[in-house]
This record gives structure tokens, sequence and C-alpha cells, in this order.
């Protein structure tokens, strides 16, 4: 299952940021988010902060549908009213795209493939 990674800016606001995280919090996120997610065969999903910079880890199926995820959310009122109310905390990266949130990420290292690499040349 591949892993798929994105980043995210959040206000450079310490308040702001606390708000944010307790959102996230599992006895606090909204249901109706959760089962968006698992509806959409995200196996796991994980975000992790250093200073205002979110990344956000997803396990997926080899068949995920991103372009089918993103549809489906903008057809659901909730998961629309959900990403309103992060909005009011995140900001994005200088570098996005037109209407982008969060931004994929390319991985530049493999410890596995750097290890394959090595055995090869052994």
């Amino acid at each position: 299952m591949p892993r798929l990674y994105y980043a995210l800016d959040l206000r450079d606001d310490a308040a702001a940021i606390a708000e944010y995280e307790n959102w996230h919090r599992p006895d606090v996120v909204w249901p109706e988010i959760v089962a968006s997610i698992r509806a959409a065969g995200i196996e796991d999903m994980e975000i992790f902060r250093s200073g205002n910079r979110l990344v956000m880890v997803m396990q997926v199926p080899d068949d995920y549908d991103a372009a089918g995820k993103q549809a489906a959310d903008a057809a659901d009122p909730r998961v629309q009213a959900w990403e309103q109310l992060m909005d009011r905390y995140q900001q994005r990266l200088p570098w996005a795209k037109p209407g982008e949130k969060w931004v994929a990420m390319r991985g530049i290292f493999s410890l596995k493939a750097a290890l394959a690499a090595c055995d090869a040349r052994s």
C-alpha cells in the first residue's frame, strides 16, 4: 500500500494552532469527517506539526482515487463545513497552485532503495 505525503501551513499564531490541534483530537473531530476518509478507502492518516508546518501522511490502497475523494468531498455539505472551519487556521504554501490546499510532497530519499543500491554495487 502506498503512502502519500502532503504539506500545508497554519497561520503562525499560537492560539490558532492550539485550536486547530484541539479540533483534531479523536474525541472532537467530527465523525462525518472520519467516515468520509474511510469511505475513500484511506487506511490510515496522520498529521504531524513542526512550528506552523503540517505534514499529512496517508496510507492508501493501490487503487486509491484522489479525484474521486475530492469530488465526494465537494458534494458533501458536512465536509465542506469542516473545510471552511479549518480554513480559519490554515494558510496555503507559497508554491501551492490556485485552489490547492494540501500540497503533495515528492520523496527524495529512501533508505531501502539506498541499501538495495549499495548491495547491488557490492
